[in-house]
């Protein structure tokens, strides 16, 4: 015959499998808030949203992309590439930059230069000695004294100033000479200096052809004012 269970002592098992199974998951609960816990402090505190990481690979794609197409229009404007990668376009392109640094000194000196040396006054005394095979000139005939001229350049401009005698057609045929030696005349003076004389102011702009000195543009006009008189 089965021995009677005791429905007291029945109840009191019961109530500690319970109690023992409450204890298990409530051990369970802990430990995954403490890996929970250790999983937000080394992802800084919090837990980066899956649609945010996404953002960031976007934004770091296109990063890159924009980056390769700087690159590629680097190598577009120096000169002699022979390697297309970063390194060499990179290096090559300080190279060529360091380059045009050194070929812009050197032109800025050639033009401070040529201000230097812009102004030439070109007198009588002077003249005899440059001009050659002029008989009346080394005969030592004073009857008609040369002009005096003075040129200045700056930039793209030059700056005239004749003083010569007041002979028929003396202002066109410098005007003309100007033009032939590729200069376009932009403003001009005139005044007389005395009953016979002529002060004659002229600012012109050099066209692409011209390639005098001072010294040559004043010979040559010159040479001009000569013809002028010899005409008469």
């Amino acid at each position: 015959m089965p021995a009677e269970i005791n429905p007291q002592k029945k109840n009191l098992d019961d109530d500690a499998v319970s109690e023992v199974l409450t204890s298990q998951g409530s051990f369970l609960n802990l430990e995954e808030t403490a890996k929970s816990s250790q999983k937000r402090k080394k992802t800084g505190g919090r837990v980066r949203p899956a649609s945010q990481t996404y953002d960031h690979i976007i934004a770091e794609r296109k990063r890159r992309e924009q980056l390769s197409q700087r690159f590629v229009a680097l190598s577009t404007l120096v000169p002699g590439l022979k390697k297309m990668d970063k390194t060499s376009v990179l290096g090559d392109a300080i190279s060529y930059l360091k380059h045009l640094q050194e070929r812009v000194k050197t032109l800025e000196e050639q033009t401070a230069k040529q201000n230097m040396e812009s102004m030439v006054f070109v007198k009588r005394s002077q003249l005899l000695l440059e001009d050659e095979g002029s008989s009346d000139e080394t005969g030592g005939s004073d009857e008609q004294p040369l002009p005096e001229i003075e040129a200045k350049v700056c930039n793209k401009n030059v700056l005239l100033r004749v003083h010569c005698e007041n002979d028929r057609g003396v202002l066109v045929k410098i005007l003309s000479e100007v033009e032939k030696l590729n200069l376009a005349v932009i403003h001009t003076s005139v005044a007389p200096f005395g009953c016979l004389v002529l002060d004659v102011t002229l600012i012109a702009e050099m066209d692409k052809e011209f390639n005098l000195t001072m010294q040559e543009l004043v010979k040559s006009l010159r040479s001009a004012l000569q013809r002028v008189r010899q005409g008469d």
